[in-house]
């Protein structure tokens, strides 16, 4: 029997914020000023700086690069644990 991944894999990385938020099934109106919507913005901008850094690298479009390594919890908001926001 196939094992059935209901996550499509994520390959390459993103420039928009909002396509990078919907990997851990987030909207941008989900962020508040909450420690969790702090701790999301500020990995959203390492994420970002490392990105540009893999790009500048690579010279690679983002979608045409992988973050590994270190750099793979960046990939999905929140790492490897949930977070839940509240309002």
């Amino acid at each position: 029997m196939e094992k059935i991944n209901p996550i499509p894999e994520i390959l390459g990385e993103t420039t928009d914020v909002e396509s990078w938020l919907i990997r851990a099934g987030l909207r941008f109106s989900d962020l508040g000023n909450d420690a969790a919507s702090i701790a999301i913005r500020k990995q959203w901008r390492e994420y970002q700086a490392a990105v540009q850094r893999c790009c500048a690298v690579l010279h690679q479009p983002p979608s045409s690069v992988q973050l590994i390594g270190d750099y793979a919890n960046l990939r999905i908001p929140g790492g490897t644990s949930t977070i839940k926001l509240t309002h």
